[in-house]
């Protein structure tokens, strides 16, 4: 990380003609983190490229590590850059950021230069089937944003530029205002929350005195909880297998927690609290094949699992099971129909902590080192946040 190379040189003069402040000059170049090979970061100078229609320039404030973002690093997918892998394409991973809007594309009025934005990941191309059914991170056109094939599509940190940066160029429709009184680093996680309110939504949203097993307190299984408890569920019950982090989802709302690793059997633990008919919900977080199963042996009839992480690789599971006992599994892909708002919301009205989650900071330049602490989970590491400017 300690190389540091210049790309002033591709730096093309196009007229812009949007709208900039002289409260907050842009420079031609910024510092950004790009995917070599596999695991392999570099820090070099980018151009900045400036907003078009129906978009705005961010500088960059906070940016969160997510286990997306570990997967895209190390493996490749769900990245998709130039129809491809994302390996050796000048390509800047990272997708959970937020930041100042410095400026303005033309005919934008929406926002305004100085507003504090989060982000949405997605911004779907707007013209295929689920885009307009609101199901943008869906997106028919995932990953064609490039040369002949453009649809529009844009995934900041799948298929375009992520935030591992100091500035990026967002759509509006992936923008939500941030209240002065929020820090930054739990900006970023509005998205996570979002992600879980997402799933909720889709299992159907009324969750109001209905049990709900979240099984996994990283991220999003802890907000998970938080949204749960925020939206009426109860009781809701924590499955991990690390006490600290089963602590911090107590203090974010969870009626019961359990150890898997202190339970005899856990599908008879969580229908001990819950009634031998099993849980309304469970929203699965761990991506196990033994989860995956716990999940649905501990779910009633008729009753519904949200897959909010994946298995690296195909798993059994018992269909058979799921079909006898009208057992309803729905995967999601990200933050879709506008959740990030409706997490917003919860957390502008302080209905939970979400900076409980949040454990460590570091510099830009350290990111190698962040991104370690969050696969080795080194010093009970949760939500790590990096500091583009630091």
């Amino acid at each position: 990380m300690d190389l540091l190379r210049s790309t002033r040189g591709l730096i093309m003069s196009i007229e812009f003609n949007g709208k900039t402040s002289v409260k907050y000059p842009i420079p031609e170049t910024m510092k950004a983190c790009v995917l070599g090979d596999p695991d392999e970061l570099s820090l070099i100078e980018k151009p900045i490229v400036m907003p078009g229609k129906a978009e705005v320039l961010i500088k960059i404030d906070a940016v969160a590590i997510c286990a997306t973002d570990l997967d895209v690093i190390s493996h490749g997918p769900p990245a998709l850059i130039e129809g491809g892998l994302p390996f050796n394409k000048n390509f800047t991973p990272g997708h959970e950021y937020m930041g100042t809007v410095v400026a303005l594309g033309p005919s934008v009025d929406e926002f305004e230069i100085g507003d504090r934005v989060t982000v949405e990941i997605h911004s779907g191309c707007g013209q295929c089937k689920r885009c307009r059914m609101g199901m943008y991170t869906s997106c028919h056109n995932y990953g064609l944003n490039y040369g002949n094939v453009n649809k529009g599509h844009r995934a900041n940190g799948f298929t375009t530029d992520g935030g591992f940066k100091q500035y990026a160029v967002n759509n509006i429709n992936t923008l939500i205002k941030v209240p002065y009184s929020m820090t930054d680093e739990e900006a970023t996680l509005v998205v996570t929350a979002g992600t879980t309110m997402y799933g909720l939504t889709e299992l159907g949203g009324l969750i109001a005195g209905e049990s709900l097993v979240v099984i996994g307190p990283g991220p999003i299984g802890l907000l998970g909880v938080a949204v749960a408890k925020a939206l009426g569920a109860g009781p809701v019950i924590l499955i991990g297998t690390r006490d600290s982090r089963l602590e911090i989802g107590k203090r974010l709302g969870a009626d019961h927690t359990l150890n898997v690793k202190n339970e005899k059997d856990i599908v008879q633990s969580v229908k001990s609290i819950v009634g031998e008919k099993g849980a309304d919900y469970v929203i699965e977080c761990a991506g196990s094949k033994e989860a995956l199963n716990d999940a649905i042996m501990m779910t009633n009839r008729g009753g519904k699992i949200c897959l909010a992480a994946f298995p690296h690789k195909p798993v059994e599971i018992n269909i058979p099971h799921m079909v006898i006992n009208n057992i309803y599994m729905f995967g999601i892909r990200g933050e879709g129909k506008s959740a990030t708002h409706r997490a917003m919301q919860f957390m502008k009205e302080k209905r939970f902590d979400a900076k409980l989650v949040h454990t460590h900071t570091f510099n830009l330049a350290d990111l190698p080192t962040a991104l370690k602490y969050a696969r080795e989970r080194i010093d009970d590491a949760i939500k790590i946040v990096i500091k583009p400017w630091s």
